[in-house]
C-alpha cells in the first residue's frame, strides 16, 4: 500500500484544490501505482474519475528575460514519456504549474489521448518528450518549447496564433470534477473505484 508521506507537490495541489472549490466528492490516493495519482469521487462514491498529475516548477523568473516577466505569469518545463503517456489508463492528465513570482497555481486538465496527439504533432514520434507550457496574464496557455523568440513575445503579448500548441481550452477547467460534484446516482461502484485506500485524504487548506 502506498504510504500518505510519498503523496509529491503536484497531487497535493491538485488533491487540496478540488476539496477547497468541490464540496461534495472525495479525493482518493491509490494503494499502488497503476497509472492514476487521484481518484476523484461523488459523494456516495459510485461514480469517479482518475487523475496522473505531473508537476512543474516555474522556469520564467529564472529562465526567461525581463521582456517576458509583465505579461507570462508562468513557464513550466515537463519530461513526458511517449509510451506511457499513449496506454495511460487514467481519465485525465493534470499539469501543474506552480507560478513563483506572482504565487499562482495553474492546472491544465486534459485526456491523455489529446495530450499524446498534440505533442506528437508538435514534437515527432520521440521517446522522451520535453514539453514547455507558458501561461499568460490573459488566461492562455501554450506549448512553447521549439519556438524563436520572435513567437515566444507573441505568445507574450496574446498575437501568436498556432491551434495546435493552444492549450488554453484546458486551462484550469475542472468540468470533469464539477460533473462530480453535482452527480448522486444509485448506479453501483465502479470497478476502478476498488482499489483505493481507505479513507479518503483529507487535504490540509493552503
Amino acid at each position: 500500500m502506498k504510504p500518505l508521506f510519498t503523496v509529491h507537490g503536484g497531487e497535493y495541489l491538485v488533491g487540496s484544490y478540488i476539496e477547497q472549490h468541490f464540496k461534495r466528492v472525495n479525493v482518493w490516493v491509490p494503494s499502488r501505482d497503476k497509472g492514476a495519482d487521484l481518484l476523484v469521487s461523488d459523494r456516495h462514491n459510485r461514480r469517479s474519475l482518475s487523475l496522473q498529475v505531473k508537476f512543474s516548477k516555474d522556469f520564467l523568473v529564472t529562465h526567461m528575460g525581463p521582456e517576458f516577466q509583465k505579461d507570462l505569469r508562468a513557464s513550466g518545463w515537463w519530461k513526458i514519456d511517449r509510451d506511457k503517456l499513449r496506454t495511460s489508463p487514467a481519465d485525465f492528465w493534470v499539469l501543474v504549474l506552480l507560478g513563483f513570482a506572482r504565487r499562482t497555481t495553474d492546472f491544465v486538465i486534459l485526456p491523455p489521448k489529446e495530450l499524446w496527439k498534440r505533442l506528437r504533432s508538435i514534437h515527432g514520434s520521440q521517446k522522451t518528450i520535453q514539453s514547455y507550457l507558458a501561461v499568460t496574464e490573459r488566461e492562455r496557455c501554450w506549448e512553447t518549447r521549439g519556438l524563436v523568440h520572435e513567437d515566444q513575445l507573441q505568445v507574450a503579448n496574446g498575437t501568436y496564433r498556432e491551434a495546435r500548441r493552444d492549450f488554453s481550452k484546458w486551462l484550469n477547467k475542472w468540468a470533469p470534477v464539477a460533473q462530480l460534484d453535482k452527480e448522486c446516482t444509485s448506479s453501483p461502484l465502479p470497478r476502478k473505484c476498488r482499489f483505493v485506500t481507505e479513507p479518503a485524504v483529507n487535504f490540509p487548506r493552503l
